[in-house]
C-alpha cells in the first residue's frame, strides 16, 4: 500500500501544469475500442500490480483474449457489457502522459445505444473512430461520424484496428481509409488522420510497430499529444439563472453556472428576456467575494437594480448577441424506441428553461450512408433529421455552432419522462421574428356577452361505433333549444374537407388532431360553444388540444364503450373490414386507443342510452 500512495503522489505531482483534451472513441461494435483505452492505461501505467493481477484472472476466467490478458475488461464494468462482449454504458477514464492530460469516453458501438454516444461526444474536443480492419467501414462507423460532425468536434483520428488480423496489409488499410475519405466529404471536420493499429498487440498504440514498416505516421499517443485543440472563439459572458436568492428584503442575488466568457464588477448586463439592463454590484461564493466571474464558475451575481429577471432567464453581456424566438430549423438524432411525430407534442429542456415543444415539420432524414435527404413523416431510433421545432413561448438562442449551451437541448416525452431526442439549433425561421399576435377590440369575452352565455368546448373520445358522434348530435339539439350557439366538428365530416389529405397511420392522426384542435380554438374564441367529436386515439394530442385552453374551457367526455358493443353496433360494416385486413391501422384492432385517465365526464355507453349520456352531458354543464 506504501508504494501505491507514492505513485499516486508522483503521479498527482506535476498535473497541474498539463493541458487536458478531451475525446472519444466510437465506431460500430466489437470494433475494439474497450481494448484501445485499457491499452493506454496500462501504457500509461496507470494500473497497479494488485490490479493487473485481477485483469489476468478476469481475463483467464472470461476466456475471451486465449488466456492472454482482455484489455478491454478494465473499462468494461457492467456485468451485461462483460457477458456480452460490448460497452452498453459510456465510461469515463483519465490518464496522463509527460505532455498531456485526458479524459477519454469509451462510447458503446451497438446501434440500441446510439443516445449514449451522443453524450459522451457531446463534450469531446476529438474522436477516436476505430474500424475492424476485416470488416471496413461500417453503417455505424457512418452514423458516429455523423454525429461527432453534427457535435462539431473537428479533429478526427481514424484508428484502422485489428491489423494483426489482416496480416498487417497495407493495401487494406488504404482501402479503408480512401472509402473513408470519400464518405467525410460530406462533413465538417478540419483534420483526419489515419494509423493502423493492433489494439490487442498495442502496435502504433504507444511505439511504433515494426510490423507496419509502410507506415511512417505518429502512433495514436504521440498524435493526441500533439493535437492543438481549436481556438475558442472570444466569448461573451452568458449565465442562466438556475435560482433567485432572496433570503430576505435586504437582498437579491441571482445564482447559475456561468456557460461562457466573464465579467467584472461594474460591467453592464443584460436580461433575457426582459431586455432589462443593470451592472454587476458583487460576485458572491458563500461568504467570498470575487471580483470577476469566469466560465464554469457557479456562484451568485447581485445587480445595482432590481430587473425583471427570474429562474429560467439568462444575464448576459452586452455584446452578447442572444435572441429570443419560438420557431427553429434543428438537427435531431431520435433516441427514443417511440417514434416521433410531425405534429407531437414534447417538453424542451435546455441550459437556461423548460418548455413545451412540438415537430411542427419533419423536412427531411438523413440516410447516413449516401446523405441522401429522405421524406419522413415520423422518426425512428436512430435517426438524424432536420425539423422545425414550435415552442409555446421564446427562449433565449444562439445557434449551436456559435455557443453549444445555448444551441443544444433535447427532447422529453411528456409521459414517460424519457429522453426522445438530443438536438441543436441551426438557426431561427424568420416568421418566429416578423409574425407577431395582431390585438383586436372584440375579443372572445365580448362574443360570450353578446352570446349570452360562455365559450367550451366538449371533446368527445372513444373508440368507432361507441356512440361519440350520436351523443354529440343530441347534446346540441338540447343546448340549442336553450339558444347557445354551438356547432359540432366531427370526424368523419372534416376528413372530407380540412382533412381529406391525411390517412389512418400514426403520423396522419397525429396531424388530424392537432388541425381540429386549431379549428377548435379558433371557434371557442368566436365565443361558441363547440363539440369536437373524433376517436382521437392518442392522450399525447388530446392533452396537447387541451393546452389551448385555459382551465374549465375544455372538457375531456369519454365515450367508454367495450369494443364487443362497437362492433356490434358497426352498421358501416368497419370492423369486419378491418378484421380481414381491409383496413389497415384500424383503432382498436391493430392500432391503440389509449383511454383517458382523469376525463372530466365518463359515459357508460356500452349500458346507459344514447339520450341518458347526452342528459348527463347537459346537466354537467
Amino acid at each position: 500500500m506504501g508504494g501505491s500512495k507514492k505513485k499516486i503522489a508522483e503521479y498527482l505531482n506535476g498535473q497541474a501544469t498539463l493541458d487536458l483534451l478531451k475525446f472519444i472513441t466510437c465506431g460500430s461494435v466489437d470494433d475494439g475500442k474497450s481494448t484501445l483505452i485499457g491499452r493506454l492505461l496500462y501504457e500509461a501505467q496507470l494500473i497497479f500490480e494488485d490490479q493487473i493481477a485481477v485483469l489476468k484472472n478476469d481475463s483467464k476466467r472470461q476466456g475471451t483474449q486465449h488466456g492472454e490478458i482482455d484489455f478491454a475488461l478494465l473499462v468494461d464494468g457492467l456485468a451485461a457489457e462483460r457477458e456480452q462482449g460490448i460497452t452498453i454504458d459510456v465510461a469515463y477514464r483519465f490518464f496522463s502522459t509527460e505532455r498531456r492530460k485526458f479524459i477519454v469516453a469509451d462510447t458503446p458501438g451497438h446501434e440500441q445505444y446510439t443516445r449514449n454516444m451522443v453524450t459522451g461526444a457531446s463534450t469531446a474536443d476529438a474522436a477516436v473512430i476505430l474500424i475492424d480492419a476485416r470488416s471496413g467501414v461500417s453503417a455505424q462507423t457512418r452514423r458516429h461520424s455523423f454525429i461527432c460532425s453534427l457535435l462539431g468536434i473537428k479533429n478526427i483520428v481514424l484508428a484502422v484496428n485489428k491489423m494483426d488480423l489482416v496480416n498487417y496489409d497495407r493495401e487494406i488499410f488504404w482501402e479503408i481509409t480512401n472509402d473513408f475519405k470519400s464518405y467525410q466529404s460530406n462533413l465538417d471536420f478540419q483534420t483526419v488522420s489515419s494509423i493502423p493499429l493492433s489494439a490487442l498487440c498495442g502496435d502504433n498504440v504507444v511505439e511504433r510497430s515494426p510490423k507496419t514498416p509502410w507506415y511512417t505516421g505518429p502512433t495514436l499517443i504521440s498524435f493526441l499529444e500533439s493535437l492543438e485543440k481549436n481556438e475558442e472563439i472570444k466569448e461573451s459572458f452568458c449565465m442562466p439563472v438556475q435560482w433567485v436568492n432572496r433570503p430576505n428584503s435586504e437582498f437579491r442575488g441571482y445564482a447559475g453556472k456561468v456557460i461562457s466568457g466573464s465579467i467584472n464588477l461594474g460591467e453592464r448586463v443584460k436580461c433575457f428576456p426582459s431586455g432589462e439592463e443593470a451592472k454587476v454590484e458583487s460576485i458572491l461564493l458563500y461568504k467570498e467575494s470575487f471580483s470577476t466571474a469566469r466560465k464554469n464558475q457557479s456562484l451568485t451575481v447581485t445587480l445595482d437594480r432590481e430587473i425583471d429577471c427570474s429562474r429560467g432567464s439568462v444575464i448576459a453581456a452586452i455584446d452578447n448577441k442572444i435572441e429570443l424566438a419560438d420557431t427553429f430549423e434543428v438537427e435531431l438524432v431520435w433516441m427514443d424506441e417511440d417514434q416521433g411525430h410531425q405534429g407531437r407534442s414534447y417538453l424542451l429542456k435546455s441550459s437556461v428553461t423548460t418548455v413545451g415543444a412540438s415537430l411542427s415539420d419533419i423536412k427531411f432524414e438523413y440516410n447516413i450512408n449516401t446523405m441522401e435527404h429522405l421524406s419522413s413523416k415520423q422518426l425512428y431510433m436512430n435517426a438524424i433529421a432536420s425539423v422545425t421545432l414550435t415552442l409555446d413561448r421564446p427562449i433565449p438562442y444562439q445557434p449551436y455552432k456559435d455557443n453549444s449551451h445555448l444551441g443544444s437541448f433535447v427532447l422529453i416525452d411528456r409521459y414517460t419522462n424519457s429522453t426522445a431526442a438530443a438536438g441543436m439549433i441551426n438557426f431561427a425561421l424568420r416568421r418566429s421574428k416578423n409574425i407577431y399576435p395582431q390585438d383586436l377590440n372584440i375579443n372572445r369575452v365580448a362574443r360570450e356577452t353578446l352570446n349570452g352565455h360562455e365559450a367550451r368546448v366538449l371533446w368527445f373520445t372513444g373508440l368507432s361505433g361507441s356512440g361519440k358522434s350520436s351523443i354529440a348530435n343530441l347534446v346540441e339539439q338540447e343546448l340549442h333549444k336553450k339558444g347557445v350557439r354551438t356547432y359540432v366538428l366531427d370526424g368523419d365530416n372534416l376528413r372530407h374537407g380540412l382533412n381529406k389529405d391525411l390517412g389512418f397511420v400514426k403520423s396522419d392522426r397525429v396531424e388530424n388532431i392537432r388541425r381540429v384542435s386549431e379549428v377548435a380554438k379558433l371557434m371557442h374564441d368566436a365565443g361558441m360553444v363547440v363539440l369536437v367529436s373524433f376517436i382521437s386515439p392518442f392522450r399525447a394530442e388530446r392533452d396537447m388540444a387541451r393546452e389551448l385552453f385555459n382551465e374549465g374551457q375544455f372538457l375531456e367526455i369519454y365515450v367508454d364503450t367495450p369494443i364487443e358493443i362497437a362492433e356490434k353496433r358497426d352498421t358501416k360494416g368497419l370492423y369486419a373490414k378491418a378484421r380481414r385486413g381491409e383496413i389497415p391501422n384500424f383503432t382498436g384492432i391493430d392500432s391503440p386507443y389509449e383511454e383517458p385517465q382523469l376525463p372530466e365526464i365518463r359515459l357508460n355507453a356500452g349500458h346507459d342510452t344514447l339520450e341518458a349520456c347526452a342528459n348527463k352531458v347537459v346537466e354537467y354543464l
